[in-house]
């Protein structure tokens, strides 16, 4: 894990409420990989005391530095080589006052940071079919690991799901070697419903599930690996609320099941990958 100042690249919104921001910071990226996340803190550079900044959506209230205290954690959503050496992405939605200040980010800007941090996915040596599932904004850690995948000339089928049309991840970020299954709940796009349904079609086929989402997306998933008669492995990145993103404050412990029992993980240092039946 390293600490530094990141430089903004390239900032763009992507679809709907949900943006694409590029990082220049050799020190943060360098050694990620798909599944990894790195901390943000979402404030001015310098903390002036006063400082505020006007939001961007509505029903949000000026920030002043240092407001939010607490850094966000954000999954590595793409790695690149820019004109001046290695760059990597986030993909997020705005939602609140740190995620609106990150959108309003311009070339040049500078965030402070650190990472990559926790355990990303795993690929099997000898698995050729993979079952990649992204409810939301859980595709951003999806797209970088389905790049790697194709690289390798592995077999890659990913779902994305999202409540309708608008929020639909574009298929043409993806690689075209890559089948898209998109579900939406109200229909407008792809086949009405949720995810759940065609993972569980696909589950038989893929040699491994990976998955990233809303809990009660992966919570449904996880039972239906439970149910289904292959044992396919899904792996699953978990989301918590983090104040450190190192295992300091403790913050984001849950319950997993382990070989006698049940233990309490961190999700920043013993995740946030897991095996979805062993959380639920």
């Amino acid at each position: 894990m390293k600490t530094a100042w990141t430089e903004v690249v390239e900032s763009a919104c992507v679809y709907a409420d949900t943006w694409i921001t590029w990082f220049r910071s050799p020190e943060i990226g360098n050694g990620a990989y798909p599944g990894q996340f790195l901390m943000l803190r979402c404030c001015d550079e310098g903390g002036e005391p006063g400082a505020e900044l006007e939001p961007r959506t509505k029903n949000l209230e000026p920030m002043a530095s240092f407001d939010p205290l607490l850094p966000r954690p954000m999954s590595f959503h793409r790695i690149r080589t820019g004109a001046h050496g290695p760059e990597w992405s986030i993909l997020y939605d705005v939602v609140g006052r740190g995620t609106a200040w990150l959108s309003r980010r311009k070339v040049g800007d500078r965030v402070y940071g650190w990472g990559p941090l926790g355990r990303g996915y795993e690929i099997g040596h000898t698995s050729r079919n993979l079952l990649l599932v992204g409810g939301g904004i859980g595709v951003a850690p999806l797209v970088w690991l389905a790049e790697q995948a194709v690289a390798k000339a592995l077999s890659v089928t990913m779902i994305v799901g999202a409540r309708d049309s608008e929020h639909v991840f574009p298929s043409h970020l993806l690689p075209p070697e890559v089948e898209v299954v998109v579900t939406t709940d109200d229909g407008s796009a792809g086949r009405k419903g949720f995810v759940t349904e065609p993972f569980g079609e696909l589950l038989e086929w893929c040699d491994q599930a990976f998955a990233c989402g809303p809990t009660v997306m992966m919570q449904a998933m996880a039972a239906v690996a439970h149910a289904s008669k292959t044992r396919r492995t899904v792996q699953v990145l978990l989301e918590e609320r983090m104040g450190c993103g190192t295992g300091i404050c403790y913050g984001c412990a849950v319950q997993v099941r382990v070989r006698g029992g049940r233990a309490m993980k961190l999700v920043c240092k013993d995740g946030p990958r897991f095996e979805a039946r062993d959380v639920w």
